[in-house]
């Protein structure tokens, strides 16, 4: 008796202890370790490789928000790529003409249009459902990259807005191109730790309770409208730091980068990585760049004119989906847990034997 005892009583002391951690804590350290990971990644990786990594982070925070919109509350976007032109937009006037603001300033500011434009798309689009919500949200991904042609002196028209960002600090004798990786993805995992949060928490289960049935939700004492809302808030100030980090990246903002594919691209990422899923944006983030880079390479090797190359990306990501989605309805994400569960079977019936 006394030896089977105390093994057990050895592994559930360290269970217990962090179970007790604070949700808050466990993110922040995930967060750390997943930063040390990416700096490992760019210090072995040359700078093409940097690049593509600065673009999933910025893509994972954009496919993020739009995952606590559509997966967490239901509210399909087809314009999250609106708010991204907003954010990205911000940084790039904010630096050609308020230059002496920080970086960390223009991000934040940048973070705050696309949450200004959330709030406000949410307050009309609370009363909105399915198809008619979704025409509404592609309306302003249609709309507002044609406003840099209705104004190109203050926008920059058609060619849009470049602009050089020197954030890296003197006598730091790290490349450029690294610096701001490792810039995008600690905004990114900042902004992480406070949606992974939010999606634990009391906030998160009021989005899923609307989710599931409004009516209960609304019986239940919840604000199903102002939650609407919020989720909308939240998403949008994901897509603004997203807009504001590619603009940071790249150094241009430009209407051709936030067209109506970007926003069907982005949701596409959430279908394909998992809805409702943090772990799930960040496949749908690598599968929409490395996919796309994939695609642009095969063009290359098969000498395919500019009209079918430009296309090939779109085709082979909608294929690729397509097939993901009939093997696994839950997604890359719902495939892992799936996985998983298949592997645990057999280890659970030896386990189940031998106490037999």
């Amino acid at each position: 008796m006394t030896v089977r005892t105390k093994p057990a009583e050895a592994t559930a002391t360290p269970v217990k202890q962090r179970r007790s951690l604070p949700p808050l804590l466990v993110h922040a350290l995930a967060a750390l370790g997943a930063f040390a990971v990416v700096v490992l990644l760019t210090l072995v990786t040359d700078e093409f490789t940097n690049l593509r990594l600065a673009t999933i982070g910025y893509y994972l925070i954009a496919v993020a928000g739009l995952t606590l919109l559509t997966g967490l509350t239901g509210q399909v976007s087809l314009g999250h790529g609106a708010f991204m032109f907003i954010g990205a937009y911000t940084v790039a006037l904010l630096v050609r003409r308020v230059p002496s603001f920080p970086l960390w300033a223009d991000l934040l500011l940048a973070s705050a249009a696309g949450g200004l434009a959330g709030l406000l798309a949410g307050a009309a689009a609370a009363r909105l459902r399915g198809p008619y919500l979704a025409g509404a949200t592609l309306a302003l991904a249609v709309g507002l990259p044609a406003l840099t042609r209705k104004f190109p002196d203050f926008l920059g028209g058609s060619n849009g807005l470049s602009f050089t960002v020197h954030s890296r600090p003197a006598g730091i004798g790290v490349p450029e191109l690294r610096w701001q990786t490792w810039i995008v993805w600690l905004s990114v995992l900042v902004a992480l730790v406070l949606v992974a949060n939010i999606v634990r928490g009391r906030l998160g289960r009021d989005f899923r309770a609307v989710r599931d049935d409004e009516v209960a939700a609304a019986l239940s004492g919840i604000a199903v409208g102002r939650t609407k809302i919020l989720a909308f808030l939240v998403s949008a100030v994901c897509g603004g730091l997203a807009g504001g980090l590619q603009a940071f990246l790249l150094g241009t903002a430009a209407p051709g980068s936030f067209t109506p594919a970007l926003s069907l691209s982005l949701l596409a990422a959430v279908v394909l990585g998992g809805l409702g899923s943090l772990w799930g944006a960040l496949w749908g983030a690598v599968a929409l760049v490395y996919f796309q880079a994939w695609s642009e390479d095969l063009a290359d090797v098969l000498h395919l004119n500019t009209d079918v190359a430009n296309n090939l990306p779109l085709a082979v990501y909608g294929v690729i989906l397509i097939v993901v989605v009939l093997a696994f309805p839950r997604g890359i994400q719902g495939g892992f847990h799936r996985l998983r569960a298949l592997l645990r079977k057999p280890a659970e019936k030896k386990e189940n034997h031998e106490n037999h």
